[in-house]
């Protein structure tokens, strides 16, 4: 069965939420009107970013946002889940986001602020970045800034967009800003991001539903052996329950110490820092893409198919032993393999994990050419839908999808050679075209009926 084939007639809820993402960096422009992100300076350096492409202009949503709006209400959408850039705020700049959540209420779009999507203030970054437990604190008082101005009209708030990619690209391999390559400070990075969500959430307005973004691997064995299967529980550790255990049990794993003993002593986790992190969530977002499949390598220097680009730098700390596959199949420009199936695994498991806690799909798409036509986009969609669907069936509480990605956009580290969105945009112009994608969305999103 394709995925254009699989769930034909399928219908969603009464009240599902049908909305797009974006990210401030990958969208907005307006370098000169902020102060200095970690990214700003990771564009500047030679051979970092492909063409090297930066975030100065983007897609100009700074200038256009009113239209990007009247676009976002064409297609019918429910909810927009933007990210609030950190920099901008501190150059005093809210204002923006202050008239963005005004018009968004006025088309009747529910706002959903990410308050960090990677574009860490380079002063923060000067002064150690997230391996540093002052970052922690000042993310809360960012965060509480932040909500003495929006908070009388934003009930969904996400503190991190994917911390994964945060701590590990950005501080073990350096594929992603600020480009360290340090595996202990990468697991600091990631303690000190936990501990930031855990502030923030208890600085937002008690009344708001307060959530993160994971991006939790579907990692899977290369086969059933017991070195592949204890290679999928070491992966796991670090790429979800690294996450998970402080965030939904209130404590750290402890086969992930263990694991990763020889690389930091975890002598930054303090005492009562797993309560901090564990706060209530008002839900728990999972963005999803691809699955992972790994082996146990026959020793160090294996393959990495991990999907996170090329680099001399492992962001798995203390796994250097285990291998990456690129699982078989059908893959999108990324060259990340085609499986809806990690998607509803993933649901099921946090089902299972937290019961009662609501799961949000916050991001999901996928890239591919440039042209207007774009079936394969809507295959892909398509199936990670019925994917959805299906762990609805199973019983797991997902209240809401959020596509990735409303427009073309700076894709980090590929430039603007990568394209997610569902409207096309024309990077000389800045026209806005919605892709066929986008005219099937809108009447999914107008239905419910996929």
């Amino acid at each position: 069965m394709t995925n254009t084939d699989s769930g034909a007639g399928l219908r969603f809820p009464e009240g599902f939420l049908w909305g797009a993402a974006t990210a401030a960096f990958q969208i907005e422009g307006g370098a000169e009107l902020r102060g200095p992100s970690i990214w700003d300076t990771f564009c500047r350096t030679p051979g970092k970013v492909y063409g090297g492409h930066t975030g100065e202009v983007a897609v100009d949503h700074l200038r256009l946002w009113r239209e990007d709006v009247r676009l976002m209400a064409g297609l019918g959408l429910g909810a927009y889940r933007f990210s609030v850039s950190w920099p901008r705020v501190l150059s005093g700049g809210i204002g923006f986001y202050d008239a963005l959540v005004d018009e968004l209420l006025s088309h009747g779009i529910t706002p959903s602020p990410t308050l960090y999507h990677w574009d860490l203030p380079q002063e923060l970054e000067a002064a150690g970045g997230w391996p540093e437990r002052e970052t922690a604190y000042a993310f809360a008082a960012y965060a509480e800034r932040v909500a003495a101005t929006l908070g009388d009209r934003v009930e969904m708030w996400t503190t991190l967009n994917e911390p994964w990619c945060s701590a590990f690209l950005g501080y073990a391999s350096g594929i992603h800003a600020p480009g360290r390559t340090s595996p202990a400070d990468a697991l600091r990075a990631a303690h000190h991001l936990n501990l930031a969500h855990g502030l923030a959430a208890a600085a937002l307005p008690s009344s708001a539903r307060v959530g993160i973004a994971l991006n939790p691997s579907a990692v899977r064995p290369l086969t059933g052996s017991a070195a592949d299967l204890d290679a999928r529980r070491r992966i796991d550790a670090l790429a979800t329950r690294i996450f998970t255990g402080p965030l939904l049990h209130g404590a750290y794993p402890q086969d992930l110490l263990a694991d990763t003993a020889a690389v930091t002593d975890w002598s930054f986790l303090r005492p009562g820092d797993e309560a901090l992190i564990h706060q209530p969530l008002g839900f728990l977002g999972v963005n999803y893409y691809t699955p992972a499949v790994v082996s146990a390598s026959p020793g160090p220097g294996g393959p990495r198919a991990d999907g996170h680009g090329a680099t001399a730098h492992s962001p798995w700390p203390a796994a250097d032993d285990i291998a990456f596959h690129q699982p078989p199949g059908e893959r999108t420009d990324m060259d990340w393999s085609i499986d809806p199936t990690g998607l509803h695994d993933l649901l099921m498991r946090f089902a299972r994990e937290a019961p009662g806690l609501p799961l949000l799909v916050t991001e999901n798409g996928a890239a591919y050419a440039p042209e207007l036509h774009d079936p394969a986009r809507i295959d892909y969609l398509r199936g990670h839908l019925a994917a959805i669907h299906r762990a609805l069936a199973d019983g797991a509480p997902v209240e809401g999808y959020f596509l990735w990605s409303l427009m073309d956009n700076f894709e980090w580290s590929y430039g603007y050679s990568k394209r997610f969105g569902i409207v096309h945009v024309d990077y000389d112009t800045q026209a806005r075209t919605p892709r066929s994608s986008a005219h099937w969305y809108a009447r999914l999103a107008r239905t419910g009926v996929l």
